[in-house]
């Protein structure tokens, strides 16, 4: 009768916890990961101290209803790149192979949308010592009157650490400290980038010439190792001097090979030399070999300076600089410049004119200008006069003026720059003056001043400009400050005054200023004009896609809106009913003088009119979608993650029941549910077990429950779980659970570790024996190890039931022990029951100890039960009586035998207030291992409730 009443309890599939579970977010961090130390500061606040090059592992436990999403952020310093830009939506922070950088307070933010999110954070201090760096530096003073001088010798020592690190000087084998003699000061500079420690030597003697050792250590935080650096000091200790083989400023033709030396002309130890090139690296090709530098056939890119840097961490580094000239020229340009002390802008007989010509060279001073009128060589008079530099041009820039302008001065004039003796090509540029030479004009041709184009399209602006000479036009965009244009620069050259832009985008639409240069043309004030560029581009909507729910027989709106786009307007809009086109709908006055959103109204919700509904908006450029889901289908179950203790495990089998909960979401959205079917199913397995779960009115926040029995441990189960109502199946809602074992306490009677969660019930590794217990199983096991000892399975008999046991191969050796400890019990009761099963086969089994530690006697253990040598290859159960005074800890020890074959295993503890069982098992009821060669009857270890069933009907 007590089995029946058992089975049905469990038949009650769902019943009610109170209303409105639904709860704000809750977060704790811990960490998961490979940290130093978890503390907290003087301030209350949690640091994490991890070893920089380790990963770190942060996770955000939340609890809340429905389940929270979390998100984490980060403060001072940058993880990465792309961790500073975007945020990580996970539980777990994982970051492999941490860096000092990445360190820094990292926040967890939990929200579900239910009261206000909930914040945590932790603060990160990443641990580093990098390799100390020594130099040295000597100063020489005259002492007056004693007719002598004075050698100091500096040994400065720095290091990058955190935390901040500690020095120890040496010379030789023996330790220096502050004032150790009148010639030994240690101290500490001011500003100093790092951490610095100096050892001053004061009036050098003969015993400081010496090997000098300065130790730099974090006192092994996170297990970092102290580090040091050593340095040799002399009498010939001297820092680095150079010399080079070419004059600083060395001017080259291009195509030549060019070789550099830098020698060494002192320095004790032997410096190190290394090449550098600014700006940039050094040239492709080009050979650094020591102190010699190799160019090969030079072009002008490789113009700059070239720095040979000598080190020898004794002074400071030696630097000797080349300045690299390649000759080149390039961009000619010339400049007309009307009489500037009348003000005029036009070219006028009787009044000054000056003709300027430049060139970009180098090396640009010795550029030289010749000028030509039609063709001949300008000869120099009164009138004419050729000036260079003028202050109000660009340098080097040689200069025609023509004084009190004549009609004979009028013709074609050259201006030819040529590097003399170099085989470098002359550069040109030609200026005719003319009655007709005359300053310019600019203006946007009639129809372009507004250019209206699609998005992706190309597009051409255009200005016109009239003059003679006609000069460049310079394009820059006029209504977004500092804004560049599409080629990434803020001004843009066009010979011909046309703008073009190839696949445009909403954001070059604009204003564009076009302007005349005040070079190869006039230099006057510039001419400009402007050119409208409208962008037009496809409407944006909203809502993209929509999911409206609603009871069968209700009216639906659906609405579709435009947000934005070129035009911004609502040309035409297209409503279709899956895939089939329906009658437009009647338009609302309001929305007609200015349709900026479309609308379709459903007067009843039913099977029929059910389905996917899409608003298909256009103005003219393009089309822009809504998509409307519509249905009477419930919204899916929300499964409820902090049930407390939700798993159940059972004395009698294998077997584990797990305690479901959930809410509907909006249950009053839709139609009154019916039932729900959930299906259940092993993991890696096919089949799944489905049943249906009634249900009368559920409310919204109503936990609902169901428990899930005859579970097999240690396996997981993917649930799956879908609401029905007179509409039919709703949304489905999946999980998977896991079996866990809680972890062993006195005041929870009904619970047996079966060791088949890894955290093993809360047991742990002594850290005083020699060697660990082992968790395993039949699928786990080692298949070479040592036959005719040890389980084939666990207590169960099922190949996937853990056990833990002791491996007695080498490298283990007689008398060595195991030792696993419990979780430490609180005691409140005078008696305990400590149950297990136990297996010993195996001709060299040694000894299975049960100790018992009490707090009260200073962690003192005590045996309460031992066992030796082979008891054949069958689980045995004992029954173990303690009391203990005061909070304790049952320890199970392993002592290996004489040889390998002693494998001793354990599973199914029990610890339970009270007296054990009066009778104990007979010994010839055991639990016989497969392959055994033994009959006996069936355990109820292994039974399953459902065998109890029968047995009780039977009975």
């Amino acid at each position: 009768m007590e089995v029946t009443c058992l089975l049905l309890l469990a038949l009650i599939p769902v019943h009610c916890r109170g209303q409105g579970v639904y709860a704000p977010a809750q977060a704790q961090i811990v960490h998961a990961g490979q940290a130093c130390v978890v503390k907290e500061d003087n301030i209350s606040e949690r640091v994490y101290t991890i070893r920089e090059g380790d990963t770190l592992v942060l996770q955000c436990l939340v609890t809340g209803h429905p389940r929270p999403q979390v998100r984490w952020t980060k403060t001072a310093g940058s993880a990465s790149d792309k961790f500073q830009e975007t945020s990580v939506f996970n539980e777990t922070l994982r970051i492999e192979r941490i860096a000092r950088t990445q360190g820094g307070r990292y926040y967890c933010k939990a929200e579900n949308g239910v009261g206000v999110p909930a914040i945590k954070s932790i603060r990160v201090d990443v641990q580093y010592l990098d390799e100390p760096v020594l130099t040295v530096h000597q100063t020489v003073s005259d002492v007056r009157g004693n007719f002598y001088q004075e050698k100091t010798v500096f040994l400065r020592c720095t290091v990058n650490s955190n935390p901040p690190a500690r020095f120890i000087w040496k010379r030789g084998s023996d330790t220096l400290s502050h004032s150790q003699d009148n010639g030994v000061d240690i101290y500490e500079p001011l500003y100093t980038q790092g951490e610095t420690k100096v050892l001053k030597l004061k009036n050098l003697r003969p015993q400081d010439y010496a090997s000098y050792t300065c130790q730099v250590s974090v006192r092994n935080v996170c297990g970092i190792p102290d580090k040091a650096i050593t340095f040799r000091l002399t009498n010939t200790t001297a820092p680095p001097a150079l010399k080079l083989s070419v004059n600083e400023t060395l001017v080259v033709n291009p195509g030549e090979n060019v070789t550099v030396q830098c020698l060494l002309t002192g320095g004790d130890p032997l410096p190190q030399l290394q090449w550098s090139h600014g700006p940039g690296p050094l040239p492709l090709g080009a050979l650094a070999q020591g102190g010699t530098l190799s160019i090969p056939s030079v072009h002008a890119r490789d113009s700059g300076y070239y720095n040979c840097t000598a080190i020898n961490n004794v002074g400071n580094p030696a630097k000797k600089t080349v300045n690299l000239l390649v000759r080149s020229m390039k961009n000619a340009t010339f400049q007309i410049t009307p009489d500037v002390i009348k003000e005029s802008e036009n070219i006028q007989l009787g009044q000054d004119l000056k003709l300027s010509c430049h060139v970009d060279a180098v090396p640009q001073e010795k550029v030289t200008y010749q000028w030509f009128k039609n063709g001949k060589p300008a000869r120099m008079s009164k009138r004419l006069l050729v000036t260079r530099n003028d202050p109000e041009l660009p340098a080097v820039t040689s200069s025609l003026e023509l004084i009190d302008l004549h009609f004979s001065d009028y013709g074609t004039y050259l201006c030819v720059a040529s590097f003399p003796g170099a085989p470098v090509p002359d550069l040109s540029v030609e200026v005719n003056i003319s009655s007709e030479t005359v300053p310019p004009t600019i203006s946007v041709p009639k129809g372009r001043a507004m250019v209206t184009v699609r998005e992706g399209s190309p597009a051409e602006l255009q200005c016109e400009v009239r003059g003679k000479p006609r000069p460049p036009v310079l394009w820059s965009r006029v209504d977004k400050e500092a804004a560049l244009l599409p080629s990434g620069l803020p001004l843009e050259e066009t010979p011909d005054g046309k703008l073009r832009l190839e696949r445009v985008s909403r954001d070059m639409s604009g204003t564009y200023r076009c302007q005349t240069a005040r070079y190869n043309g006039f230099n006057v004030r510039p001419r400009e004009a402007q050119v409208q560029l409208n962008v037009q581009f496809p409407p944006e909507v909203e809502p993209n896609s929509q999911d409206v729910r609603q009871a069968l027989g209700r009216p639906v709106l659906l609405r579709c809106s435009l947000l934005r786009g070129s035009p911004q307007r609502i040309a035409s809009a297209v409503w279709r009913f899956k895939g089939q086109l329906l009658p437009p709908p009647p338009l609302v006055p309001a929305a007609a003088e200015a349709p900026d959103h479309a609308e379709l109204r459903l007067d009843a919700v039913t099977r029929d009119s059910s389905g996917s509904y899409e608003c298909s908006v256009s103005n003219d450029v393009g089309s822009a979608a809504c998509l409307f889901q519509v249905s009477a289908k419930a919204y899916s179950p929300e499964f409820y993650f902090d049930t407390p203790n939700p798993t159940r495990s059972h004395k009698l089998s294998k077997n584990y029941s797990y305690v479901l909960q959930w809410t509907q979401r909006e249950p009053d959205a839709v139609d009154p549910l019916l039932n729900y079917r959930l299906s259940i199913r092993q993991l890696n397995q096919h089949n799944a077990m489905v049943k249906a779960i009634p249900v009368r009115r559920v409310e919204k926040g109503q936990l609902l429950e169901y428990i899930l029995t005859d579970l097999r441990v240690p396996h997981s189960y993917e649930i799956r779980l879908t609401p029905y109502t007179t509409f039919g199946a709703g949304d489905m809602a999946s999980r998977v659970i896991h079996y866990t074992e809680p972890i062993n306490s006195p005041n929870l009677s009904d619970n047996t570790c079966h060791f088949e969660d890894e955290k093993i019930c809360g047991y742990t590794q002594d850290l005083t024996d020699n060697f660990d217990w082992t968790r395993q199983n039949a699928l786990t096991q080692n298949p070479k190890r040592s036959p005719n000892t040890g389980p084939p399975t666990d207590i169960s008999g099922t190949p996937e039931g853990y056990y833990m046991f002791i491996e007695t191969s080498r490298p283990r050796e007689l008398g060595d022990r195991a030792r696993l400890v419990s979780p430490l019990y609180n005691a409140s009761a005078k008696f305990y029951c400590v149950s297990f099963f136990y297996h010993m086969y195996g001709k060299h089994i040694g000894s299975l100890n049960l100790l018992v530690r009490s707090r009260n006697k200073g962690g003192l253990d005590t045996h309460a039960w031992s066992l030796s040598g082979n008891k054949g290859n069958v689980w045995q159960q004992a029954h173990v009586p303690i009391n203990p005074n005061g909070p304790f800890q049952i320890i199970f020890e392993g002592v290996r035998g004489s040889g390998y074959l002693g494998d001793i295993a354990i599973d199914d503890v029990t610890v339970k207030k009270g007296e054990c069982p009066r009778k104990q098992m007979d010994p010839n009821k055991v639990v016989v291992m497969p392959g055994s060669g033994a009959s006996c009857q069936p355990h109820p270890q292994l039974w399953g409730p459902m065998a109890i069933f029968l047995l009780a009907l039977q009975r």
